[in-house]
C-alpha cells in the first residue's frame, strides 16, 4: 500500500474554541473561591487590557466602528444570534442566547456564577481610555442572553 502524504495547515480548518469557554469558566469559578468577585474582576479587566490592546487602539482612532466591526466577527464566528443598532454616538448590542453558555450547558460544563463578567468587565475594560462606555442593561444567567450598550461618555468630545 503506497504512502500517501498531506499537505495540511491549521490554518485550513475552520478555527472555532468552544470549549475554550468550559476552560475559562473553571478558572473564573477558581479566581471567585480563592480571590473573591473583585479578584476575579480585576484579572478579567487586565487580561482585557492586555490582550484587546490593539482593538483598544483602534476604538481610539475609528471609534463604535472598531467595536462594531468586532463583534459582528466574534459572533458571527459562534454563531451566534444577535443584533447590533448603531448611532452616531451609541451601539446597541442584542444577544438573543450565548453561543458559549449554550456550548458550555449542552457539553456539561459548569458555567461559572460570575460569567456576566466576560461581558461586563471585559468590555468596560476594553473601552477604558477612550471616549466609550459600556453599560450591561440585561443578562440573563441562564442563557447568557443580553443587551449591551456603548456610548460616548458624557466627559468625551
Amino acid at each position: 500500500m503506497p504512502l500517501e502524504v498531506m499537505d495540511r495547515r491549521a490554518s485550513d480548518n475552520e478555527y472555532l474554541h468552544r470549549d475554550f469557554h468550559g476552560a475559562l469558566s473553571s478558572a473564573l469559578i477558581y479566581l471567585e473561591e480563592h480571590f473573591g468577585a473583585e479578584g476575579l474582576r480585576d484579572y478579567l479587566r487586565r487580561f482585557a487590557l492586555s490582550y484587546y490592546a490593539p482593538l483598544r487602539e483602534d476604538i481610539r482612532e475609528r471609534g463604535l466602528i472598531a467595536i462594531a466591526d468586532r463583534l459582528r466577527a466574534i459572533y458571527d464566528l459562534e454563531g451566534a444570534d444577535y443584533s447590533l443598532q448603531m448611532g452616531a454616538d451609541e451601539l446597541l448590542v442584542e444577544v438573543r442566547a450565548c453561543p458559549a453558555v449554550a456550548h458550555m450547558r449542552a457539553s456539561g460544563y459548569a458555567v461559572a456564577p460570575q460569567w456576566r463578567e466576560t461581558v461586563r468587565t471585559v468590555h468596560e475594560a476594553i473601552c477604558e481610555g477612550s471616549p466609550w462606555g459600556f453599560e450591561l442593561l440585561e443578562y440573563c444567567e441562564e442563557t447568557g442572553a443580553n443587551r449591551q450598550r456603548f456610548f460616548r461618555r458624557s466627559d468625551a468630545q
